[in-house]
């Protein structure tokens, strides 16, 4: 019988589903990869997909892994899994869902709801957080359906997380892990555990407690894979599931990313910059950190919404000729963008983008939006290539500057994950901007394999999470930051960047009012 010392990990992200199995260095053994169509749109704005059709993309990614996997099944020791964060899935008694998947790309609202009433309206009045407390509303995934879709919301036996659904049809119960709450839910971030029936959220939203999972903290027992889920599946009946947490958290955590002076850049579809404390600082007023996949701990994040949407925005508008080429070489499109950035100057020769391309609720405001500014006859798509690489730097180094006036700490490198790191020329101009060393993790699959870190510690196989990111993590290469470019970067950021959105708001505020675009919350 094989010794039971490899470490299954389910990703499901945006993008993809994978299946990836670890061993206790943290190296990666085998993968199995399925291709997700992200959404459907029946109506402009939605984002949908079909419960059932990432369960099915999981069991096939899952399937495939043990064709390619150079150890036997037997040698799994147990399996975490990690998912996309705020999508959301209503299911009835018997864990049917009964509508579309809203994903967490899902632009719709749901204004005119009034405000919160009582102690608590007057509380957030004082603290200035009535409109947070509307935005909340409006973007409550619940309350769209309860109002629209009254029957539906009647019929909802269990409102899950994408990550509550998907450890159902493993393990056959409603649990989920802490560090997989990421949304518009009455979860309390600082107590890590549901809201206290006292708090504001419940008023907020038209859950009830019993419509929710269990939670256990990332490194516990979910439960164990079904006989029905090991017949789809092919895992092992009776193997245990781990707790992890939402792939954010889990990049952070595969990253190696647990203390306060590393910083974890995400370049994802939503661009962040993340960084682990073991005490609850908001790094943005009233926006609470998110649970980490530690147990106990706080992922302080800044995030840029739909960041690395952009350079797909610009392969899919302006890489026309790179897609051709890419084509006929057989390799990745991106792979030949570096080309651009390369022929450009640090700096743009002065093109500056703000990359709001989607608003935020307090930073930036409701009122936001993207700006490219500088424009000369010089410029090429190649300029404005290295422009929105160059601006979601910006963007997260202003995040890191936050986090560390908030938290009180100072980072002394970074590390970048996601998409986005694969490429030389963004990770140099990441150093360059940021000033610090930026380093890739030793493996692409950080999200999977923070999972794995806690499945190794939920089972024992490792003592503590220090122990395991000691032993399963490391730096890959490393780029330092260019003196010279570094100094162009300071004076454009500091000169330049910094001053833009305060010089653009009131314009913003304008374009709103005359075309209504981006609503404010009622």
């Amino acid at each position: 019988m094989s010794q039971k010392d490899h470490l299954l990990a389910i990703d499901n992200g945006t993008q993809s589903v994978r299946a990836l199995l670890y061993d206790l260095r943290g190296n990666l053994v085998a993968k199995s990869q399925v291709a997700l169509d992200p959404y459907y749109s029946d109506q402009p704005g939605w984002a949908e997909q079909d419960p059932l059709y990432y369960w099915r993309s999981l069991c096939e990614a899952v399937n495939g892994l043990w064709d390619k996997s150079p150890v036997p099944k037997d040698a799994v020791a147990g399996v975490a899994l990690t998912t996309q964060r705020a999508t959301m899935i209503n299911v009835d008694t018997q864990g049917r869902p009964l509508r579309p998947a809203i994903v967490w790309l899902d632009q719709r609202r749901t204004d005119g709801l009034g405000g919160i009433k009582g102690a608590w309206g007057l509380l957030l009045r004082i603290a200035r957080m009535s409109q947070t407390a509307k935005y909340f509303m409006a973007e409550c995934e619940a309350n769209w359906i309860a109002k629209n879709q009254p029957e539906i919301w009647k019929a909802t036996h269990k409102f899950l997380f994408l990550s509550g659904f998907l450890t159902h049809r493993l393990v056959g119960r409603y649990v989920d892990s802490v560090g997989c709450q990421v949304g518009y839910v009455p979860f309390d971030y600082k107590g890590l555990d549901w809201a206290k029936s006292s708090d504001w959220k419940w008023q907020a939203v038209p859950v009830v407690r019993d419509m929710l999972p269990d939670l256990v903290n990332p490194g516990e027992v979910l439960g164990e894979i079904t006989s029905q889920a090991a017949e789809q599946t092919g895992i092992p009946a009776g193997l245990s599931v781990i707790a992890a947490a939402a792939d954010k958290a889990c990049e952070v955590l595969g990253a190696g990313c647990v203390e306060p002076e590393v910083g974890c850049l995400s370049y994802g579809t939503t661009a962040t910059i993340n960084t682990t404390l073991r005490r609850y600082v908001e790094a943005i007023p009233f926006i609470p950190p998110y649970p980490s996949a530690m147990t106990g701990a706080y992922s302080l994040e800044v995030q840029i919404y739909r960041g690395y949407w952009m350079v797909s925005w610009f392969k899919q508008q302006f890489g026309h000729r790179e897609q051709r080429i890419a084509k006929e070489r057989g390799i990745e499109p991106e792979a030949l963008f570096d080309e651009l950035v390369n022929a450009v100057p640090p700096g743009s020769m002065g093109l500056m983008l703000q990359p709001y391309w989607s608003p935020g609720v307090k930073v930036p405001g409701p009122e936001a939006k993207g700006a490219i500014i500088g424009f000369g006859d010089v410029h090429t798509r190649a300029h404005l290539y290295r422009a929105i690489l160059e601006g979601l730097a910006y963007g997260l180094r202003e995040g890191k500057e936050r986090t560390e006036k908030r938290a009180k700490v100072c980072m002394r490198e970074i590390r970048v994950a996601g998409g986005g790191s694969q490429s030389d020329a963004a990770m140099q101009l990441t150093a360059d901007i940021f000033g610090l060393p930026a380093s890739r993790p030793h493996v692409y699959e950080a999200s999977g394999l923070g999972a794995a870190i806690d499945l190794a510690v939920g089972l024992g196989l490792q003592p503590g999470f220090e122990a395991a990111v000691k032993d399963m993590t490391r730096v890959g290469e490393t780029f330092d930051p260019n003196d010279e470019n570094r100094r162009i970067y300071d004076e454009l950021y500091g000169r330049v960047y910094l001053k833009m959105y305060k010089r653009l708001r009131p314009l913003y505020e304008e374009i709103r009012q005359i075309t209504g675009y981006p609503s404010a919350p009622e």
